[in-house]
């Protein structure tokens, strides 16, 4: 079972941008340490809590700060660029870095509307998506020396696409592509059998990927007892709860009764979004985690988990990398 994981470069409430990316910079050479096979940044604008919006460029200082383990997207969100301009940068960190860098494409914009068109002006209401997928592809596979347009730095440099996605798109064009495909379950689970299974069922083998691979996410929120897992937990129902209301801030401190803190409907909301989880002391996570993988049978799975200390942060991830290599 190869296990990697997803951050966003939170940032935390009393803390700033610098230091957040100074925290994944050191969460990633310690998940280099814990046999963390992918180290993924995600793509997400207009939110104070979040430091990875420029995600190449921060994929670009990741990759400087370990050695071996594959960095990538998780994802870049196609809608906001010009495939041609994705081909270039990736190619470039993939000159810069060789075969450890991947790119996992989204559908969705990462943000808002209003925020969206400030990202990408003439937005279309036309999904140019799968096509998008297939000339990206192309700009960064065999040069063609009869084709007019070509990337430079991007041809030749092979960087494995993803597609990712929460509802049954995603697995369909995946499928379709003969793709590697990655399901966003920790903030979106509700399609989550359903497109493994139209996935898996619907894959079509290609020049890229001979079988289906299908990686699903799972929130981690692992430290020395129940109560304290818990805890940690709380900082991203909060988090969650305040961008389903339209107020994303930087990412709460925990609170011992989230209970006080949202009200029922939407903490019923909140934990249903958030289920795919594996919470509390390293017993009750190894519980979880197998209950989750024995379920869904992924090939791989990718952990995250919005933490407000750094230091638990990395401690709950190195709970977590103990029992999945035992698994």
């Amino acid at each position: 079972m190869l296990y990697s994981l997803l951050d966003l470069a939170p940032v935390p409430e009393g803390s700033d941008i610098p230091q957040a990316l100074a925290n994944s910079g050191d969460l990633a050479a310690h998940a280099e340490a814990l046999g963390y096979h992918r180290y993924w940044l995600a793509e997400h604008h207009n939110m104070p809590g979040i430091a990875s919006a420029a995600t190449a460029v921060l994929i670009g200082h990741i990759a400087s700060r370990t050695k071996s383990m594959r960095i990538g997207a998780g994802g870049i969100m196609l809608p906001n660029h010009a495939p041609y301009m994705v081909a270039e940068a990736f190619g470039t960190l993939a000159s810069l870095y060789g075969d450890r860098i991947d790119l996992g494409l989204g559908r969705a914009p990462g943000t808002d509307m209003a925020t969206a068109r400030a990202l990408r002006r003439g937005l279309s209401q036309q999904d140019s998506f799968p096509q998008d997928v297939i000339d990206l592809i192309g700009f960064l596979g065999p040069e063609d020396p009869e084709a007019r347009v070509r990337a430079f730095p991007g041809q030749n440099t092979h960087v494995p696409v993803w597609i990712l996605g929460s509802s049954l798109y995603g697995a369909q064009l995946a499928a379709q592509l003969g793709l590697p495909y990655a399901f966003a379950s920790h903030f979106a689970p509700q399609a989550l059998e359903e497109a493994l299974e139209i996935y898996r069922r619907s894959f079509r083998p290609s020049l890229y990927l001979d079988h289906p691979h299908a990686m699903m996410a799972i929130n981690v929120f692992a430290a020395e007892t129940d109560a304290e897992g818990v805890r940690l937990r709380t900082t991203m129902q909060q988090a969650f709860a305040r961008l389903r209301l339209g107020r994303p801030g930087k990412l709460p401190t925990p609170v011992d009764d989230i209970a006080a803190h949202l009200d029922r409907a939407t903490l019923a909301g909140v934990n249903a979004a958030l289920s795919v989880s594996a919470v509390g002391s390293p017993e009750m996570v190894r519980a979880d985690l197998t209950r989750i993988i024995d379920r869904y049978q992924p090939d791989e799975v990718i952990l995250t988990g919005q933490i407000h200390d750094h230091t638990a942060r990395k401690r709950s991830f190195e709970i977590a990398a103990g029992i999945l290599r035992s698994l």
